[in-house]
């Protein structure tokens, strides 16, 4: 197998597969060998073969031994996550392998599942974050999601019933019309004190506000 048809297969699969499925679909251990001399294509982990137009958070993740997860996968589709680290996170199954790569600063996900490579769903990667960040981290990023239409209806009762029974209530006061990730979370926290807001108020003459509390108080929340 020529290093392009290696190149065109990979391309078919997401750009990644393993050296077994490469094998089985006609390549030689040689010709793997020299896709990889010329830069055809990369390894990021042995018996695992990429292009090298593969996003680096993937190849990392497969470097790892999965798949992009939790806060990560979030952030590459455009979620507002609250996560200062922003270490990678990797989901490799319950009981994945994972193994060392240079400069390794993954967390590992293991809930249940056949971990492969790529990405985790939205709703596999909002449930990981309720149990690795936190409640109002898990809150921001929930409504985050909604707001651009990446959870449907479906989608958002699957969140919910992949979440722990003291888990599911921020999915109960969430909202699809938050516009950041701050806004979503003072709002978690007044509501948690009992202080009843109005949310994405228009005012004559002020214009649109984030919060209004008893009809006088206006909030912003612009970070």
């Amino acid at each position: 197998m020529t290093p392009a048809a290696i190149v065109d297969f990979l391309a078919e699969r997401e750009g990644i597969a393993r050296g077994r499925s490469l094998l089985r679909a006609g390549a030689s251990r040689d010709d793997l060998r020299s896709a990889v001399a010329c830069g055809a294509v990369e390894r990021p982990r042995t018996g695992v073969y990429c292009t090298p137009r593969l996003a680096s958070a993937q190849r990392t993740a497969a470097a790892h031994g999965g798949e992009v997860a939790c806060a990560s996968a979030l952030r590459r589709r455009g979620v507002w996550v609250l996560d200062h680290e922003e270490r990678p996170h990797v989901w490799v199954g319950p009981h994945g392998r994972t193994f060392r790569h240079d400069g390794c600063r993954c967390v590992t996900h293991r809930d249940d599942g056949i971990s492969a490579f790529g990405d985790v769903s939205v709703v596999r990667a909002l449930v990981q974050l309720a149990t690795c960040l936190g409640d109002e981290a898990f809150f921001a990023a929930f409504e985050s999601a909604w707001h651009p239409g990446l959870l449907g209806e479906t989608e958002r009762a699957e969140v919910r019933a992949g979440l722990r029974a003291g888990q599911r209530s921020p999915t109960d006061i969430a909202r699809p019309d938050a516009e950041s990730g701050l806004e979503s979370i003072l709002r978690l926290r007044l509501l948690r004190r009992g202080i009843a807001v109005e949310c994405q108020v228009r005012i004559d003459g002020v214009g649109r506000v984030d919060f209004l509390i008893d009809g006088i108080l206006i909030v912003g929340s612009d970070g």
